[in-house]
């Protein structure tokens, strides 16, 4: 099939490959370049990376709204999008354009955790499991109906750096699937209970604060790794935590029991990976060489 795809991160790359390998990506839509780096250079996105390398046509409008780049949408003649983290709004007119529509992989299991950052939410939410939606787009907010849905356990440890990993890769498995099976594959609409919204992550929500049980900042920890990671000051100093566990222990909120192992509200959590500032991420075992704990965090 001609497919238009529209994808902006990280996340969407091994998509972008699977959809390329299986059939004719005519273009390919992306954020714009923005500044990044220490010399605010504007930067391509990783999706107009890969789609350069793969030699396919790459625009980035500021907007869609527009009828002229409605009509520029239209003139591919795709018969379907693929739309993954792209970070613009489709107006009804771009989601009518093909002609099956166009198909969002959206990392959750619809309708909960609909919105920016299902996987996040999910992690701290303590969810047992989450997976991957293939849904019909529509007007609202990931409310359209699913044709497909994959389900996966989050490990006990695991971060969303691991989880968005293992997500990417189940969403280009299956919307390859989709794509093969997609006049037979019967959309079925969301129920109407279990909707939760997974809003933006807020940096303000990033602090530990030690006096929640070390469930919860267990869970905010692994929740925020790598962005923007979970965070606690260390003698004016602020250091990212970025992995954690879960041990006995018990003492007052903040308490330094034992290496990086620190008391919470109830029970205690051990961290095991953090990132101190202008440093590379290293295990705790390596920083604690030089930097020395206060008694209380």
């Amino acid at each position: 099939m001609k497919v238009v795809f529209m994808g902006t991160p990280g996340f969407s790359v091994p998509v972008l490959d699977a959809v390329h390998k299986a059939h004719e990506v005519v273009a390919v839509y992306c954020q714009p370049p923005r500044p990044a780096g220490r010399g605010k250079a504007d930067r391509p996105s990783p999706v107009q990376v890969r789609a350069e390398e793969l030699g396919l046509t790459v625009r980035h409008p500021v907007s869609l709204r527009s009828q002229a780049a409605a009509a520029e949408f239209a003139a591919l003649g795709a018969d379907v999008a693929v739309v993954v983290a792209y970070g613009l709004i489709l107006p009804q007119a771009v989601l009518d354009a093909p002609r099956f529509g166009c198909l969002n992989i959206h990392a959750s299991l619809l309708p909960r955790w609909r919105g920016a950052a299902p996987i996040h939410r999910a992690i701290m939410a303590g969810d047992a499991e989450t997976g991957v939606c293939i849904m019909q787009m529509e007007a609202g907010l990931d409310t359209g109906p699913v044709l497909l849905c994959s389900t996966v356990t989050i490990g006990t440890e695991e971060t969303t750096a691991e989880l968005h990993d293992r997500l990417s890769i189940l969403g280009a498995r299956l919307i390859v699937d989709a794509l093969e099976r997609l006049p037979q594959l019967r959309a079925e609409p969301q129920p109407a209970e279990g909707v939760t919204y997974a809003a933006k992550i807020d940096k303000a929500e990033a602090r530990v604060d030690w006096s929640r049980p070390a469930v919860e900042v267990d869970r905010l920890i692994r929740g925020l790794s790598p962005f923007p990671g979970a965070w606690t000051a260390v003698e004016g100093e602020r250091v990212k935590l970025l992995r954690s566990r879960l041990v006995q222990g018990q003492g007052a909120p903040g308490q330094v029991l034992h290496g990086f192992t620190v008391a919470c509200g109830s029970g205690a959590v051990e961290i095991t990976e953090a990132q101190r500032e202008g440093k590379r991420t290293m295990p705790t075992t390596e920083i604690l060489r030089g930097l020395i704990l206060p008694e209380t965090l």
